[in-house]
């Protein structure tokens, strides 16, 4: 029987992988998987899935060279998630091993986050829920509705349609920057990003994580911001220039921000950051639903059983090189000389 190895920690496979995926998996491959509450080192994990034909990755688990000069007989390395920047696909391809990544499962379950948020900035329904726990009694503010506000989002995928098709619901004006999309609906107006900056009351930061856009959101782009406007990014930490962002708040440049990602580890929001009285910040959990991570888990199961059925599944995203598959009869693949 095929193996696989899953290399989610031990206490994350409820959260992040579930008892569905896994009783599927179980029902096509010799499974095991990581006996610790922790990350493997790259070391351990070659040395754990040493057997395996298929390694289902965790999103936090790198694939560096050393991975897969390592795993002599690993012809699938398949993600768990949407993000493969920590994969080495060259170095994959070179060994012959198939790379794939799951689809987004998560848009409306991030959406709805990015509505919450606004909602609770907009209505410091935090603010007052953390008054009274510390058991004071909060002084009432003038709200914000979201109705009648104007909605910038950064960034035109399909979390940011999604989610524009809420804010329209709520009866927001929405705006978008984004020069590689084209915006077809007519309710939402495209517009530069400094255009973007200056009109918003809500800026929501959903571009993809790039060379082009790290630290998109810097000193200039808050500076561009409506003293009155909110910031939220529910996209990934290296969007955000954080001392810019600190400083933004500390001045008041910004009426605050929401969070749910960030430069510390597995993208969550930095410390200092999370802190401050002007944040409200969430241990990038947007995505965290039932029906968001069973979809990338089984998702992962799919792409498993349609490998050992001679299929390439959707989301392989260097198939031409992946000449380890030939074991399960998988033709039109360049197989390097040396490798036959």
């Amino acid at each position: 029987m095929n193996k696989v190895f899953v290399s989610h920690p031990r206490h994350m496979l409820d959260h992040y992988f579930g008892a569905r995926a896994a009783a599927a998996l179980a029902k096509i491959a010799d499974v095991a998987y990581n006996p610790e509450d922790r990350e493997l080192t790259t070391a351990e994990l070659a040395d754990k899935a040493r057997d395996a034909d298929v390694l289902i990755a965790y999103r936090q688990t790198p694939a560096p060279r050393a991975l897969f000069e390592a795993l002599p007989n690993l012809a699938a390395f398949v993600r768990c998630a949407v993000d493969i920047r920590t994969v080495d696909v060259d170095a994959a391809s070179e060994h012959g091993v198939l790379v794939t990544q799951a689809s987004a499962g998560f848009v409306p379950a991030v959406s709805e986050w990015v509505i919450g948020a606004m909602l609770d900035l907009a209505r410091a329904t935090t603010a007052y829920a953390s008054a009274y726990h510390r058991h004071e009694a909060p002084v009432p503010q003038m709200g914000r509705e979201l109705r009648g506000s104007t909605l910038g989002v950064i960034g035109y995928g399909q979390i940011s349609r999604y989610l524009c098709e809420l804010a329209l619901a709520f009866g927001m004006r929405v705006i978008v920057s984004d020069p590689y999309a084209r915006i077809d609906d007519a309710r939402v107006r495209a517009v530069a990003l400094d255009a973007l900056l200056a009109q918003a009351d809500f800026v929501v930061c959903l571009a993809p994580a790039s060379e082009q856009t790290a630290n998109l959101m810097d000193a200039h782009a808050f500076a561009a911001m409506k003293p009155d406007a909110y910031f939220i990014n529910a996209a990934r930490g290296e969007l955000v220039d954080d001392a810019a962002l600190l400083a933004a708040l500390e001045s008041g440049r910004i009426a605050g921000c929401a969070l749910d990602v960030g430069r510390a580890p597995d993208q969550m929001p930095s410390p200092r950051l999370a802190a401050h009285p002007r944040v409200i910040a969430a241990p990038h959990v947007g995505g965290l639903t039932p029906g968001a991570i069973e979809h990338q888990s089984m998702e992962t199961v799919a792409q498993t059983e349609a490998l050992f059925n001679g299929r390439m599944p959707a989301g392989a995203v260097n198939a031409a090189h992946a000449f380890r598959l030939a074991r399960w009869g998988h033709a039109g693949i360049d197989v390097p000389a040396d490798a036959r």
